[in-house]
């Protein structure tokens, strides 16, 4: 794929990633180091639990989706991220389970201050294997513009 630069975004584009397929032992290691509860660690806590079986934490789900959005390979000129905003885990994610992101750009901005860069936001969305969508999120990419479009 072809580097692209701020000016190559305009709102209405649509991008897809490949999925990622989301394994128990990534589950229970993940949940392991940084959301410790039952339901993510322990397969027969789970089984009793509202979910009925082991599910990966909402904070998984969204380094998943983050990881999936940057194999689309759009972001090669990513300066980083002012944040998310929105989230929203809608369902569970379970062993097995095939994630990809759906990016659609809503808003690009070029930065008022620093002429290098401008931001551009995306609504995600996280599908699983049954197209189903498990997480939406409004993500804010900053993005380096081209050097011959920046006024010295």
């Amino acid at each position: 794929m072809k580097t692209l630069y701020f000016e190559d975004f305009g709102p209405g584009d649509h991008f897809e990633s490949p999925g990622i397929t989301i394994t128990e032992a990534a589950i229970i290691d993940f949940a392991m180091h940084f959301d410790p509860q039952p339901f993510h660690m322990d397969r027969e806590a789970a089984k009793e639990s509202i979910y009925g079986g082991l599910i990966a934490s909402g904070i998984h789900t969204t380094a998943v989706t983050f990881r999936s959005f940057l194999l689309t390979g759009i972001l090669t000129n990513n300066l980083g991220s002012p944040g998310f905003d929105e989230l929203r885990w809608l369902r569970p994610v379970y062993p097995g389970d095939t994630l990809r992101t759906m990016a659609e750009v809503i808003e690009v901005r070029p930065s008022s201050s620093r002429p290098d860069r401008g931001t551009v936001r995306f609504r995600c969305t996280t599908l699983n294997q049954r197209n189903e969508p498990v997480q939406t999120v409004l993500c804010n990419q900053l993005l380096k513009r081209r050097s011959d479009k920046v006024k010295s």
